[in-house]
């Protein structure tokens, strides 16, 4: 059955499936090609009669992922730069206020849509009654590419392209979620990995404020962002490797998006340039982003807006699992690894530190698994950790989570890795693929429940107490209250504290870097 939404752009034609309206497709924002590339996002065009938003819209230039083991995450609809849309699940269109909450989706910044099916919002919208977005946003070098300074200005690309359009998403949900039920005074944003790190972004962006007034963090903070000098070697490099100069922008902005997608690429053309690490991230541009995110979060951007924050376990296993040479890794080789992203300064002290916390725990404390404990620790968890320390000081709604199930995919191999709490929270692990990857039962159908009552209770009060998991105390640091999402969860005050403790001497820039 059809559903009409009047939007201030014109009138949209959803369908009601099973008890939801669903809206698919919606633009938000107008094309970003030709003459607009690299330029801040605009408003959509209006138009005349009904548009139908029955299918998925087109999603942002990418390159594609081989060898997707999950269903779930596979990407159906066509790349363009007509990519600024979103999708809306509601249980009804009678501007009766429902909390909304709007997902960022991860993938490196340089992969991923708002329309995979992992991130359904069906579950949560019956369950919660509340109204779900899904959004995309600009990706990899249309995204995330720095080219003012390299091109003197002819170019004015901040490097936060894809930011922005996180924002101007917001602000249609601002301007238009009323008609769709749902609250523009209650809105959570949420994401994991790139999502969790954008969240982390719009906490501090001056010109995010006001847009949403609750947050969750999943597997990324507000660490994960790269200097301009750094942004601008990278702009540098790739250039360099697609063969255009930097005095040219007309030539620039010619490229075709499948050779601009190759960048980040070595000399065969399919390998990521190691060179370049995570080429493609926020940048601290003194404009779009003034100063480091967590220093802005400690001078009050995100004041009086709950934040919930977390990691998984062990999330570097995923990683580790692509990684051949990670899983071979003996004393010197952790040793060289580890000087690399901490410093000789302070390798040496982490991981004597991580060995003996592991060796007290029973827990191993061979070279690979030292290596996934500790990387999980740099780029995920203490970046969590740290957002709910500084902003914890001023806001009482602060909440920590660390996620402990274990996948039992490849023999067990991957643990409590990173992107599997994804299927629990939205319901999805029904799916193709996701019960090989996620597990299932009746304690996996438990832990689904609670954390998805507890990511609704939280974006409905701003505390995820709930009736399935109890009472969850609030971050501070002299408890260090974290609910333990698992096969049994609990409140823990400072689980893995003697790990916590390792860095605090540790430079924050080496936090999250990547």
């Amino acid at each position: 059955m059809s559903a009409i939404v009047s939007t201030r752009w014109g009138r949209l034609e959803g369908e009601e499936q099973a008890g939801l309206f669903v809206f698919k497709g919606v633009p938000f924002a107008a094309a970003t090609d030709g003459v607009r590339r690299w330029l801040p996002p605009k408003k959509p065009p209006a138009w005349t009669g009904v548009r139908d938003a029955r299918r998925f819209g087109a999603v942002a230039h990418q390159n594609s992922v081989t060898n997707q083991a999950l269903a779930a995450m596979k990407i159906d609809q066509a790349h363009s730069e007509d990519c600024l849309n979103l999708n809306v699940w509601t249980a009804g269109l009678d501007r009766a206020r429902r909390p909304v909450m709007v997902w960022i989706h991860g993938g490196g910044f340089t992969i991923g849509a708002g329309s995979q099916e992992i991130y359904n919002g069906s579950v949560l919208a019956r369950r919660g009654d509340v109204v779900i977005v899904t959004i995309n946003y600009r990706l990899g070098p249309l995204g995330f590419l720095r080219l003012n300074d390299v091109t003197n200005g002819r170019i004015p690309s901040s490097g936060n392209e894809g930011l922005l359009d996180q924002i101007a998403a917001l602000q249609w949900v601002r301007d238009n979620i009323a008609e769709f039920g749902g609250d523009p005074d209650n809105v959570t944003i949420f994401g994991e990995s790139a999502g969790g790190m954008s969240v982390g972004a719009l906490l501090a962006m001056p010109s995010a404020r006001g847009l949403f007034h609750k947050a969750i963090a999943q597997s990324g903070s507000c660490d994960t962002v790269s200097t301009v000098a750094r942004a601008n070697r990278t702009a540098e490099r790739v250039l360099s490797k697609l063969g255009v100069s930097p005095d040219d922008a007309d030539a620039i902005r010619a490229l075709p998006v499948a050779q601009l997608l190759t960048g980040v690429f070595g000399a065969d053309g399919k390998t990521p340039d190691r060179e370049l690490g995570m080429a493609y991230q926020p940048v601290v541009d003194g404009a779009v982003i003034p100063r480091e995110l967590i220093e802005m979060v400690a001078q009050g951007s995100a004041a009086g807006v709950a934040v919930m924050v977390g990691s998984n376990l062990e999330e570097w296993k995923l990683f580790s699992a692509m990684d051949p040479s990670a899983q071979k890794l003996d004393k010197a080789g952790l040793i060289a690894r580890m000087n690399k992203r901490l410093t000789a300064d302070f390798a040496g002290s982490v991981i004597a530190t991580y060995e003996r916390a592991r060796a007290t725990a029973g827990a191993s404390i061979s070279p690979p698994e030292l290596f996934s404990a500790i990387e999980t620790d740099r780029v995920f968890r203490m970046p969590g950790v740290r957002l709910a320390e500084i902003h914890g000081r001023s806001e009482q709604r602060v909440y920590n989570y660390l996620f402990t199930w274990r996948s039992p995919a490849m023999r067990g191999a991957l643990g409590s890795c990173h992107a599997l709490e994804l299927g629990f929270i939205f319901g999805t692990n029904h799916l193709v693929g996701m019960r090989r990857f996620a597990g299932e039962g009746p304690a996996a159908e438990r832990l689904a429940g609670e954390m998805q009552d507890a990511w609704l209770a939280f974006a409905r009060t701003g505390d995820p107490s709930c009736v399935s998991l109890g009472a969850w105390p609030g971050y501070t640091e002299a408890r260090r209250a974290t609910m333990l999402l698992g096969e049994t969860s609990i409140i823990a005050d400072a689980p893995f504290d003697e790990e916590r403790r390792a860095w605090d001497n540790v430079p924050g820039g080496i936090l999250g870097a990547l």
